[in-house]
């Protein structure tokens, strides 16, 4: 390691900075001392992650080379955290070509290092037979150690940590199923790692000698079946005894849409995890420890590692989640401010009602909205939309909230996404249902010409085709119910708050 290498500040390109790993490794490197920057398609993602004012946050696109070529400018280290899973059947050729940007416009620029967290795939395996997921992880890892870059492959199976997609579903499946018939893959041995022992590799990565370019396994000291797992989760969690019964007939696109029914983590990403486990995924090395070394003892164990997450969730310390990256596939198009829409459609439905409380009630019961707490309205109607989402490969409405109190722009809310939010006055939500058009929801509090607190909520649909107009004149004879009914109890709640009834006039005056 030559004298630069070990000195304070190197400066480090994050993509993927909005999804699940990206948001957690950006604070972990401003720690060490790094300057950040992060490639994101949409920085208002980031605007309210409380390390966003210690970076540079560009806009920019993976596919996009004059993007990248401008994002590389000064990098030191580039971390490579994105895929395109789930966008479609052409996503290994998206995968290949952004992978191949990348990794050329990191030499052009002089990158000293790319770090990359691929897929750990089973030895004596031929690649044909690995699943699209694996696959094409293992060629992006490739392509960058190709690249002419040096370049750290980390390569790791089933991480868990409070959000991950991985833990989510291990974790709904224990709780939820005291008795369950399983896919035969419950037999698989895998090797989890911790989430926080990926982020010290990733870290710890960043100072890697110029001569080191290679693959690395990265895993627990634990080797567990994934029925292991589930009975080890079930006794962290001090559930009672799960009885699970394997069977071979579970395809993995069957047991991804039974793990779809399940957990919140919906089939289009379940079948990737599911399909990963057809293959024992152990490591068959642990050079990594040459340049990272493993803490005092040796990495987290499964059942601390569990223990840990499941603090983090009790307590409502989730920072990331499984969940912070827009689902494949769902719209991104930011509400216009065209009121003319360019002549096109767009339908609204408004409430508004006075409400017997203070806006900073108004505001906390807006705040609280979804997750636990529902919608506040005809919650079979909101519950049969999300199975009717999930059945078309949608995310559903089990996706809940990162927080239970609070939001910021880009979490997601069930099956919408946060776009704005101007604390104590406006949330916006963005829809990522299956939808034939594009769809928002507003709440505001807001404060009348006589002082008095008024909530006001706009749902707007911008319909795409015959069919968007069709589903909107379909379902807004239940508008009455469901919005109206929504508007109504939301102003009941705040008025109901300890806050406002302290505050509210005596009968007698």
């Amino acid at each position: 390691m030559n004298a630069e290498d070990t000195g304070p500040g190197l400066r480090c390109l994050v993509t993927g900075a909005t999804g699940y790993i990206g948001g957690r490794l950006v604070p972990e490197l401003l720690t060490e001392g790094h300057r950040v920057r992060c490639l994101a398609r949409s920085p208002g993602k980031l605007r309210d992650h409380p390390w966003v004012g210690q970076t540079d946050v560009v806009r920019g696109d993976v596919l996009d080379e004059a993007a990248v070529a401008e994002a590389m400018r000064g990098i030191d280290v580039a971390y490579y955290l994105v895929h395109a899973l789930g966008t479609g059947a052409t996503f290994e050729e998206t995968d290949r070509r952004a992978a191949r940007i990348f990794g050329e416009q990191a030499r052009a620029a002089g990158v000293r290092r790319i770090v990359y967290l691929g897929g750990l795939t089973p030895k004596g395996v031929p690649e044909r037979e690995l699943s699209p997921h694996l696959r094409s992880r293992a060629e992006v890892g490739r392509i960058l150690l190709a690249s002419g870059v040096p370049t750290t492959v980390l390569r790791a199976a089933v991480v868990i940590g409070s959000g991950s997609a991985s833990f989510e579903m291990l974790r709904y499946l224990t709780e939820r199923l005291p008795v369950m018939v399983t896919p035969s893959w419950v037999r698989t041995r895998i090797q989890p790692v911790a989430v926080r022992d990926v982020l010290r590799a990733l870290v710890g990565s960043a100072r890697m000698p110029a001569e080191v370019n290679r693959a690395f396994d990265i895993g627990g000291p634990d080797v567990l079946t994934y029925r292991e797992m589930m009975t080890g989760y079930a006794a962290v969690a001090e559930l009672p005894r799960r009885i699970i019964l394997p069977v071979p007939v579970l395809s993995p696109g069957l047991s991804s849409h039974w793990v779809g029914l399940v957990t919140p983590v919906p089939a289009a990403i379940a079948r990737p995890l599911a399909e990963s486990l057809r293959h024992e995924v152990v490591c068959h090395e642990h050079d990594i420890a040459r340049y990272v070394p493993d803490p005092p003892g040796h990495p987290l164990g499964f059942d601390e590692a569990v223990r840990l997450a499941l603090q983090r969730v009790r307590d409502a310390q989730v920072t990331t989640r499984w969940s912070s990256a827009s689902f494949p596939g769902a719209p991104s198009d930011p509400l216009p401010t065209d009121p003319d829409w360019a002549g096109g459609s767009l339908y609204t439905d408004v409430r508004e009602l006075p409400v017997d409380a203070s806006r900073p009630d108004l505001w906390r019961v807006i705040e609280g909205i979804g997750g636990d707490n529902g919608w506040y309205s005809f919650p079979l109607a909101w519950a049969v939309r999300g199975r009717l989402d999930r059945l078309v490969g949608g995310v559903g409405l089990r996706r809940g909230r990162r927080d239970a109190a609070r939001l910021r722009v880009g979490d997601s809310l069930d099956f919408w996404r946060v776009e704005e939010i101007e604390p104590g006055h406006l949330l916006r939500l963005r829809a990522e249902m299956r939808l034939p058009g594009l769809a928002w929801l507003e709440m505001c509090a807001e404060t009348d010409d006589d002082g008095r607190t008024r909530y006001r909520q706009r749902a707007l649909f911008h319909p795409h085709g015959l069919l968007g107009h069709a589903y909107w004149w379909s379902v807004s004879p239940f508008h009455a119910a469901v919005f109206g009914g929504m508007a109504r109890n939301i102003a009941r709640t705040a008025a109901r708050t300890p806050a406002a009834a302290a505050h509210r006039p005596s009968p007698t005056g």
